[in-house]
C-alpha cells in the first residue's frame, strides 16, 4: 500500500463545498448543493462543507450530522462529539429525554427557518490534528488515520496548506476495486 499515493484519490479543495466563517446554515446547504451539482457525477456526492476563515484557511467542517444537530439548539448544549449510545443510554431513556426537553418539537418549517439563520461557527466541528494528512502520504497511512480516528474524511495538506479532501468513500472504492481483482 505504500506504493499508492493519496494525491490521486483526493478531491481538490477547489471542487469541494466551502463557506466562510459568518455564513449561515442556509448558505452552507446552498454551497453543498452547488458542489454536488458541479462534481463528477460518476463519484460519490459530497457530504460535508468546509468552513474557511477570512484568509482561506480551513478551520472547521459541517457534516450531515452537524447540520442536523443545528436544527435544535439544545443539542448544541448536550454532548456534541459523542454518541449518546457511547454513554450507555438506552433507547427509552433517549426518547424520554426528547419528550422532556421538547427537542425538535414543532413544525419542521419553523425549526428550519430558525436553523437556516444560524452561523456555521456555532455548530461546525473544529478540526483535530488527526484529521490532516500530508499530500505525499501513502494509502496505508490514510487508511490508518481513517480507521483509528473514525473519520469520514481527511484534509490533505501540502506545504502547510489544505489542498484537498481525502474521503473515506473514495478510499473504500479504490481498495475494494483492487480487492475484486484478487482471489
Amino acid at each position: 500500500m505504500k506504493n499508492y499515493p493519496i494525491d490521486d484519490l483526493m478531491v481538490p479543495l477547489s471542487e469541494y463545498a466551502t463557506v466562510t466563517v459568518g455564513a449561515t446554515l442556509y448558505e452552507a446547504i446552498l454551497a453543498l448543493e452547488k458542489a454536488q451539482e458541479d462534481f463528477d457525477q460518476t463519484k460519490y456526492r459530497h457530504r460535508a462543507v468546509l468552513v474557511l476563515d477570512r484568509t482561506g484557511k480551513v478551520v472547521g467542517k459541517i457534516s450531515q450530522h452537524a447540520a442536523l444537530r443545528a436544527l435544535e439548539p439544545q443539542y448544541l448544549k448536550m454532548a456534541s462529539n459523542s454518541s449518546a449510545a457511547n454513554y450507555g443510554f438506552s433507547v427509552p431513556f433517549l426518547k424520554d429525554l426528547q419528550e422532556q426537553y421538547s427537542l425538535l418539537d414543532g413544525p419542521l418549517e419553523n425549526i428550519c427557518k430558525k436553523a437556516a439563520k444560524m452561523k456555521v461557527e456555532n455548530f461546525m466541528t473544529k478540526l483535530t490534528e488527526g484529521e490532516f494528512i500530508d499530500s505525499g502520504a501513502s494509502l496505508d497511512q490514510a487508511i490508518h488515520l481513517l480507521v483509528m480516528g473514525h473519520h469520514q474524511s481527511l484534509l490533505v495538506k501540502k506545504d502547510g496548506n489544505v489542498v484537498g479532501v481525502l474521503r473515506l468513500t473514495d478510499v473504500f472504492a479504490s481498495v475494494f476495486h483492487v480487492l475484486k481483482t484478487c482471489e
